[in-house]
């Protein structure tokens, strides 16, 4: 199993904006997807008041590859949503099993 952690850096007037179509327009996508195990979303915190995250769960390689494409270890940012995004990141591990 691969977690996908992707982060985006979003202004704070651009908040309720970005959230909004985050959830309808990129977990929808996200979720399209064969292979994907789970699927969360998190806002910002005080700690953290621009970055959201998608926390992502796919049973293998070749899923992210259908998903992302060849190059799925960046940043796949579904149209429309680019102009939310001052600074993006994508990164990937290796579950461990316990």
């Amino acid at each position: 199993m691969i977690t996908r952690i992707f982060t985006a850096i979003v202004p704070s007037s651009l908040h309720g904006e970005f959230e909004e179509k985050f959830k309808a327009i990129s977990v929808p996508l996200v979720k399209n997807y064969d292979g994907l195990i789970s699927l969360e979303i998190a806002r910002p915190t005080q700690w953290n008041p621009e970055e959201f995250l998608m926390i992502s769960r796919w049973e293998e390689e070749k899923h992210l590859i259908a998903f992302a494409g060849k190059e799925w270890n960046t940043a796949h940012i579904p149209q429309g949503m680019e102009k939310y995004i001052r600074e993006c990141s994508v990164a990937h591990y290796e579950n461990i099993d316990f």
